[in-house]
């Protein structure tokens, strides 16, 4: 990909497009006879490390809601390669993608898939950001069963893999079980958009748990957050208002290390909440009494 960004230059849309269907093409003939789980792995792999080779070259960035939330070329171009190899290798199965990539299911599975979790740390150079994928059975949005996730961070290089029925890994090594803790004890990673702190209410509620533990990390990725949850690194997760793709690959791997995912209502917003089990109590409960 050395001469890329000068390719872009000369002729950005086609020569991306033909790059991206140069990928896809040649990775899945490749890897045409993977089961899924080996697939959603190899698939975080190339799309975090497709991303991050483009944001070495220099990336577009548009703007969506606010300035703080973004979307680059890379991410489309991730997003267009995992989708694309869906489509030939499970033509049956839906896709949802945080880009827009959108194919209704008749397996009545659908990959869920978030292409680069981070965008903002993204283009700021920071390298707290990841791809993420889950597959779920049923309506993503309230999945009959979260099947599993999948997590990559180029620039550690670690894959996070597992769900529900399989033991959660890192890297290919089994995680330690996540063992009762209250909130006291470990640290919250969290996030809060600073409109949602100026909303006497809400911000209410997110202070009220966030008080209650130790330590508070707030980096803005949420699937890097949730993979560290379940890995040991952060003691609990909370945020309100998480899209899909957000929250279901970081779920699936707290799960698959024995951990808890819940979601609450409080102050107008649905909470995710994911931890050890016993400080998942404790927030829910929280949460539970302020609503």
């Amino acid at each position: 990909m050395g001469g890329m960004n000068d390719a872009k230059q000369m002729q950005p849309t086609a020569t991306l497009e033909q790059m991206i269907g140069a990928i896809t093409k040649t990775f899945t003939i490749a890897h045409e006879q993977d089961s899924d789980e080996h697939l959603a792995q190899t698939l975080v792999f190339n799309a975090g490390r497709l991303a991050w080779r483009m944001r070495e070259n220099g990336v577009d960035t548009d703007y969506k809601t606010s300035v703080s939330d973004v979307v680059t070329d890379a991410d489309r171009a991730a997003e267009s390669f995992v989708a694309g190899v869906l489509e030939a290798l499970r033509p049956e199965d839906g896709i949802l993608g945080e880009e827009g990539a959108h194919r209704a299911s008749t397996s009545g599975r659908t990959w869920v898939i978030d292409p680069v979790d981070g965008t903002y740390n993204f283009t700021r150079g920071s390298d707290y950001w990841c791809s993420a994928l889950a597959l779920v059975e049923g309506d993503p949005a309230a999945p009959e069963r979260v099947v599993f996730g999948a997590v990559h961070r180029p620039a550690m290089g670690y894959t996070w893999f597992g769900g529900p029925g399989i033991r959660s890994t890192r890297d290919s090594r089994e995680l330690p079980l996540l063992v009762d803790a209250p909130c006291g004890d470990i640290s919250l990673a969290t996030y809060i958009h600073p409109v949602w702190l100026a909303k006497e209410r809400v911000r209410g509620v997110w202070a009220e748990v966030a008080t209650h533990f130790a330590t508070l990390r707030m980096l803005g990725a949420g699937s890097v957050d949730l993979a560290s949850v379940a890995d040991g690194t952060w003691g609990a997760w909370m945020q309100h208002s998480v899209a899909d793709w957000d929250w279901l690959p970081g779920r699936a791997l707290v799960e698959g290390a024995g951990g808890a995912c819940v979601k609450v209502d409080a102050g107008g917003v649905t909470w995710c909440v994911a931890g050890n089990p016993q400080a998942v109590t404790e927030i829910s409960a929280i949460l539970g009494a302020l609503d």
